[in-house]
């Protein structure tokens, strides 16, 4: 298997390979060109940004400064929206439904490491799948951890961690992020 192989597989994984470091170097050149671009050149962002998506879907709105690793293995749906400042370390499959709207400086992170001292130290890494569901929003400061699923229709308060799954229709707050309701339907 490649590192590339690897690393989507949920394996440790060389971060150091030369194909994963051309890949990030691509996505840096596409997300510094896009975050130093002008903010009346829509059609230019959106040219950038479908070189570094996986996949995006229509009407998606990204604000600058926004940052990722490879930007590949992001799969946005229609209308994402993602404000001043979001993060994804998109080492592995990060999925994003329809109508998923981010808070300033949410961070989605698939990227982690062993546990163990002695195996981390060595230098492998590993990375787990992150999915949002559809018609979510995350509150500005949130953090997503490796391995989540965000059922859809669900909100995900400001400055909340999430360590665990949250289940479709509710409101999750706090660090660790819990349910505290379900959401009725509008």
């Amino acid at each position: 298997m490649t590192e590339r192989e690897k690393m989507l597989a949920g394996l440790l994984y060389d971060a150091t390979d030369p194909e994963l470091t051309g890949m990030r170097l691509q996505a840096r050149r596409l997300t510094w060109a896009f975050n130093q671009s002008r903010p009346d050149d829509l059609a230019e962002r959106r040219r950038l940004l479908e070189q570094l998506f996986g996949r995006l879907g229509p009407r998606a709105e990204i604000e600058p400064p926004f940052h990722c690793d490879y930007g590949c293995h992001i799969f946005a749906g229609e209308r994402l929206y993602m404000n001043f400042g979001c993060v994804v370390l998109d080492c592995a499959a990060v999925e994003l439904g329809d109508n998923v709207a981010f808070g300033p400086r949410v961070q989605v992170l698939a990227a982690t490491h062993p546990l163990v001292a002695a195996e981390r130290i060595q230098g492998p890494e590993l990375a787990r799948p992150v999915r949002i569901g559809s018609n979510v929003w995350v509150g500005g400061g949130a953090i997503i951890c490796p391995g989540v699923t965000i059922g859809d229709n669900t909100t995900i308060g400001a400055g909340s961690v999430v360590v665990k799954d949250v289940p479709a229709g509710v409101l999750a707050v706090g660090n660790p992020c819990r349910v505290v309701r379900e959401l009725g339907r509008s």
